[in-house]
């Protein structure tokens, strides 16, 4: 292990995302809110060990290798969630543990909230909180590797670990940095839509930049405690669902439709496809429930809340526009085990990734076929191409991975002494990076023990970067020579 490599990259990363609290310190300044002193200090803050990271080993221009650059990646999210929290820990006057959570959930796009009374933060503040998702949404090691050129070496491994899902050789460019760029241009541009069409539906400019940054990054923050339901407006609902769907949707078919292929790109693609479907299924049962068990009087009136809660949940964005755990029959336990499902590889959406379950799908079915046809030689096939043995192994391995540490996680919660219905809530919330759950966290983590919300940070951290990620670094064969 080549630690001056890893302090080379990990302190570029630091004095990079000190530069993105300009910003929201130049918000403070134009509101006057009285936070500019504390993003002075959280930006010095930060920069100051970055910048002790960076220079002593500024001239190691050494290859990047795969060990390296997992440790790079994790120490990196890690370090986020600790120095990310210094404006809410000084500004919002949140614990560590509060301030900490807030700022891993915002990072991972998770969502999950422990403050209340978010209508009364400061403007700086609550950009801040937004900002957080939206450089989170497609990952900062991305962007890194888009705009700074000293990464090209070993681009390629950081970008791999950062990209969901299990085919993460993709590259929509021959190179990686072009890729990069290619994937920053469609986000940025979709959040500028995003935003124009929040402004234009009657939200306050404001409101629409901070909304689009958590929608298209599907991450779920918002600047107001009853989330989208305060703005009570069905053109900005359904703005949020197109939006929302845009994000869960990988940025590899964005790619093929700003680059002339045409809508028909997503249609032919088959994840997408299938993450559509499930999506319509979806809704059309929760809607067709939530009117006849009379919780709302019309069918337009249950399909205007079923589609929203839906789309919010699957693409793991979490916007509520009402209390959906209290829905009647099994819908709060449907929308949570479709948080698990998620969106496509390759968006920003969390979960297991609608590949892997169409796989997973795919090599059960051959499996049963195999019981009738013991000599029955099938690949398994997306799009007309074999898939590899070991991209298989790997989904096998990260299902069974992710069964395993939800089970344990949901039993260390329980531990702490929050009740079932909670824990279960809790951890599909952040694993999946959901944000609301069900029971004592449907609204809000303020109420859960400080033990369950470390180990709810932890599961948000595992749940960004897919479990291994940062799972390899415990292993002792990780740190042998």
């Amino acid at each position: 292990m080549r630690l001056p490599i890893v302090t080379r990259i990990v302190g570029i990363f630091l004095l990079l995302f000190s530069l993105t609290l300009i910003p929201t310190l130049l918000v403070a300044l134009y509101t006057r809110d009285g936070e500019a002193l504390h993003f002075v200090q959280s930006i010095l803050l930060i920069a100051v060990p970055g910048l002790l990271l960076w220079y002593p080993t500024r001239r190691r221009k050494d290859e990047l290798h795969n060990r390296e650059a997992f440790l790079v990646v994790a120490l990196f999210w890690i370090l986020l969630g600790m120095l990310g929290s210094l404006p809410l820990l000084l500004g919002a006057h949140l614990s560590i543990t509060d301030a900490v959570f807030e700022a891993v959930s915002g990072f991972t796009t998770t969502g999950a909230t422990v403050i209340v009374g978010i209508d009364n933060l400061p403007p700086s503040i609550l950009i801040y909180r937004q900002q957080l998702m939206w450089m989170g949404g497609i990952g900062v090691v991305v962007l890194a590797v888009a705009i700074l050129p000293m990464l090209g070496v070993g681009g390629m491994q950081l970008y791999r670990l950062e990209t969901a899902g299990p085919m993460k050789d993709e590259k929509l460019t021959p190179r990686i940095a072009h890729t990069a760029r290619a994937v920053w241009v469609i986000y940025f541009t979709l959040t500028v839509v995003c935003a124009t069409a929040y402004w234009l539906a009657g939200m306050s400019a404001f409101d629409a930049i901070a909304h689009s940054f958590s929608t298209v990054s599907t991450g779920g923050f918002s600047t107001h405690d009853a989330s989208l339901g305060f703005f009570n407006n069905p053109s900005v609902e359904t703005i949020a669902i197109v939006f929302m769907l845009l994000g869960g949707i990988s940025f590899n078919v964005h790619f093929l439709f700003f680059h002339g292929r045409g809508a028909s790109s997503y249609w032919r693609d088959p994840q997408t496809r299938t993450f559509l479907i499930v999506v319509a299924s979806l809704i059309a049962a929760a809607s067709l429930l939530l009117y006849f068990g009379g919780t709302y009087d019309s069918l337009l009136q249950a399909l205007r809340y079923g589609a929203f809660q839906v789309v919010s949940i699957i693409t793991t964005t979490g916007y509520t526009t009402t209390d959906f755990s209290v829905w009647p029959f099994a819908i709060p336990l449907l929308l949570m085990f479709a948080g698990h499902l998620g969106g496509c590889a390759g968006s920003t959406s969390g979960g297991i990734k609608v590949i892997r379950m169409m796989l997973l799908g795919k090599v059960g079915i051959r499996e049963m076929m195999r019981l009738i046809h013991p000599n029955m030689v099938r690949p398994i096939k997306i799009s007309g191409r074999s898939v590899p043995k070991p991209v298989l192994d790997a989904v096998w391995s990260f299902f069974s991975v992710y069964v395993a540490i939800f089970i344990g996680l949901m039993i260390l919660v329980m531990a702490t002494g929050v009740d079932q219905v909670t824990a279960f809530g809790a951890v599909t919330a952040t694993l999946t990076n959901i944000g609301p759950g069900l029971g004592g966290v449907a609204t809000t983590f303020h109420d859960i023990n400080p033990v369950a919300k470390w180990l709810c940070t932890f599961a948000m951290l595992l749940g960004r970067l897919e479990i291994f990620t940062l799972l390899v670094l415990f292993s002792p064969v990780y740190w042998r020579k």
